[in-house]
């Protein structure tokens, strides 16, 4: 007896809705996440995506042991192509593109690299730190300790000193800097001195501003002294959900390599892989020009979101340096007597997205095609929808339908 075929029905309603709603018919404003090209979103659909090896090995200068299943001429050549991208965009002697996830990327540099019992310094999440960073998550699983880093709030400036002296004092085996509320770059140089003179690693967690370090608008890390960078590849890096790492250094690249296999994870996926390759090939040729107007966008916007009353993090500083921007939540209550949870889900019902915590980021809508002279417009829509209740989603259906394709894709 054949079995009914409603649920598969519904399935492929469902997707195709979701693809019409969120490819098509809505601002995405949400800082972590982007717009993946036409091309790597079709490798990513390829017969790669149901294939299955088991490396022995990685490859270190050349030399790479066989892998254990037959068939993979293609793949192992796709895997190679695309890490030297990676390395050649970022100006790095070694990267792997075999992360599944960000989170994973940063355990392939945490578990080999520092000892058990280990102890290592992260911003906390009440500075607009990771979560994954804070005591009782990844720290605990890999048996590590974890004492905050001494900054004072996710808008505030790195102060170079202050984190320098708690170094000397925490003596601890790394520093971990990156966070989810970024807005800044680091003073990354002084505190990389200083860790260095304590035998301290200095992990950079990239996941949020990885495009524009790769369009070399925000930092680079490892110029100014990161040991190992790692992140996400879906923020603003426009790529498929997964993860990255790369560094200088010959000999933590040894340590972490042996890592990538059988110990984190046990395989790769590849049509990621592929799709993350055909990103970092399209960001060879326009990723600094991205870069650039998505933090331009991000400025723009702070500015107009003020301008119409919106209260916004670090406004005296240029509201950011990179893609993320931050509502100020007590001055938004105060003024407004609404968080930010609630605002999200007026715009969510008007077809403008974001996150339910505050930020606004502009990568996507940067490479939908809008500019910074349009910022303002989009400011008054959230305006509108946000404080005033009004139904703008036709209006901002109307404008989006404008933007049929990807630019810097």
């Amino acid at each position: 007896m054949a079995l009914p075929r409603t649920n598969e029905a519904e399935l492929a309603r469902l997707v195709r809705a979701h693809n019409r709603w969120r490819g098509k018919e809505v601002f995405n404003l949400l800082a972590s996440e982007n717009a993946v090209s036409p091309v790597a979103r079709r490798y990513l659909s390829s017969d790669l995506a149901g294939r299955y090896t088991l490396p022995l090995d990685t490859e270190f200068h050349g030399e790479r042991i066989d892998n254990s299943y037959a068939g993979t001429r293609y793949t192992d050549a796709i895997e190679s192509l695309a890490d030297r991208a990676a390395e050649r965009l970022f100006r790095a002697r070694h990267a792997t593109t075999r992360p599944l996830s960000g989170h994973l990327a940063a355990m392939s540099a945490l578990a080999p690299l520092l000892k058990p019992g280990s102890k290592f310094l992260a911003i906390p999440p009440e500075a607009g730190g990771y979560d994954g960073y804070a005591p009782g998550f990844l720290a605990a699983v890999l048996g590590y300790q974890v004492r905050p880093l001494p900054v004072e709030s996710a808008s505030a400036p790195v102060d170079a000193a202050r984190v320098r002296e708690e170094i000397r004092r925490e003596r601890p085996a790394a520093v971990l800097l990156g966070q989810s509320f970024f807005l800044f770059p680091y003073p990354l140089k002084e505190i990389a001195e200083e860790a260095h003179a304590h035998d301290a690693l200095v992990l950079y967690d990239a996941s949020h501003v990885l495009g524009l370090i790769a369009g070399r608008q925000f930092q680079d890390p490892l110029v100014e002294g990161a040991d190992v960078v790692f992140g996400s590849t879906h923020k603003s890096f426009p790529g498929p959900q997964g993860g990255l790492l790369y560094t200088d250094r010959d000999d933590l690249f040894r340590e972490v390599a042996p890592a990538l296999v059988w110990r984190i994870f046990d395989n790769a996926h590849w049509h990621r892989i592929a799709a993350l390759g055909q990103t970092l090939l399209e960001l060879e040729r326009v990723g600094e020009e991205y870069a650039r107007t998505t933090v331009a966008n991000a400025q723009a916007l702070g500015h107009a979101l003020e301008e119409v009353g919106f209260p916004m993090e670090a406004a005296a500083q240029g509201y950011t340096r990179s893609h993320q921007l931050l509502l100020d939540r007590n001055r938004l209550f105060e003024r407004h007597a609404i968080r930010p949870g609630a605002l999200a889900r007026r715009w969510e019902k008007q077809r403008l997205l974001t996150d339910l915590v505050g930020r606004i980021g502009t990568a996507e809508v940067s490479r939908l095609g809008l500019t910074p002279e349009e910022m303002p417009r989009l400011a008054q829509l959230l305006w509108r929808a946000g404080i005033q209740r009004e139904r703008v989603g036709a209006e901002v259906l109307a404008w989006r339908l404008q933007y049929p394709r990807l630019r810097f894709a």
